[in-house]
């Protein structure tokens, strides 16, 4: 059965690992240069990376989160439904292979193919952006490059590509179970995967390791500040602490109460055309910090971006250990 299984899957395992190949050895080339730049320069590096290596940059990034849906949709989803549609899993039953064992043996070495294939493109790709990442989360420039915390650059770092491919591969398998067409498991696992993607950074990272907080006032000089939504909200951009990850933060009055931004704010920048200069700018946020008005920061700091890498890491294998015992119950009370 295992010889069978790696038959029918050899020829996707090696289109797969080939590329792998092919991105490692374009990153060999220029990896030491930057190892060698960031020694040389340190977390002023950001300011000197060429514009090949920018693109390289974006290139590696795109390419891990790209896998797992990749693998999810060509490699999960056809893994069970092709040979639903076919009737050729009839044969492996027919020889005295069960049903629990026929599923167990896909799902075993396609999850195993799956977790490498997504391991060794991480492994690639964090190696060859280390000295970026190191950088930034030192404190260089993050206009151009994301923090290793940022929700981009998390999701092509360290081993939860790993466990993003793993729950992505078995969702396909389930997925192409339950729905018995190739296509429409293919097109039903890219969008619940992308959604998981979606509310996993958004409401559920952001729980999966203590977070600190700190109360920064607003003033002229002060933390960076952006208004938004008409002057009706203030974002405040933490440059005080390197490489962290804000995920909430709440203007407080003079009494250390939540509240709105006063609309004497909007006012104050109002102008009779175009945006109010930076001058006028200051102003009003002086105007604003001298009623006691200051910005509330929840945030992820750098230092635990491996208690995220493993909290998310088990909580996807998880979800793929409950994807794959589903299967197996569909399978063994369900008539195929």
């Amino acid at each position: 059965m295992i010889w069978l299984t790696w038959r029918q899957f050899r020829t996707q395992a090696a289109v797969m690992f080939a590329a792998v190949a092919v991105l490692a050895a374009a990153l060999a080339v220029t990896g030491p240069h930057l190892a060698d730049l960031y020694r040389a320069a340190g977390s002023s590096l950001v300011d000197q990376v060429s514009s090949s290596d920018q693109s390289l940059y974006y290139a590696g990034l795109l390419v891990v989160i790209a896998v797992p849906a990749v693998i999810g949709m060509f490699w999960g989803a056809p893994l069970i439904s092709r040979e639903l549609e076919t009737g050729t899993h009839y044969l492996a039953w027919n020889q005295g292979v069960t049903r629990t064992r026929w599923l167990a043996t896909k799902l075993g070495l396609g999850a195993a193919a799956t977790m490498t294939a997504a391991g060794l493109t991480s492994l690639a790709v964090s190696w060859w952006s280390s000295p970026i990442d190191r950088a930034v989360d030192g404190g260089g420039a993050t206009d151009t490059y994301f923090p290793r915390l940022d929700p981009v650059a998390f999701a092509a770092r360290g081993v939860v590509p790993m466990s993003h491919a793993a729950f992505a591969f078995v969702l396909g398998a389930a997925l192409g179970l339950l729905i018995r067409r190739t296509l429409a498991a293919m097109a039903t696992t890219f969008a619940l995967y992308a959604a998981v993607q979606i509310v996993v950074p958004m409401w559920i990272r952001p729980h999966l390791a203590a977070t600190d907080r700190t109360t920064v006032p607003i003033e002229p000089g002060g933390a960076p500040i952006s208004v938004q939504d008409g002057a009706r909200e203030i974002v405040t951009h933490l440059e005080e602490v390197p490489g962290a990850w804000v995920t909430s933060q709440q203007t407080l009055n003079a009494a250390g109460q939540p509240a709105s931004v006063p609309s004497s704010f909007g006012d104050c920048l109002k102008t009779e055309s175009g945006p109010p200069a930076l001058q006028q700018v200051e102003g009003c946020v002086a105007d604003l910090g001298a009623q006691g008005y200051q910005q509330q920061v929840t945030y992820q700091p750098a230092g635990n971006f491996w208690a995220l890498q493993w909290a998310e890491t088990g909580l996807y294998l998880g979800l793929a250990l409950a994807l794959a015992g589903f299967c197996a119950w569909w399978i063994r009370r369900r008539p195929t």
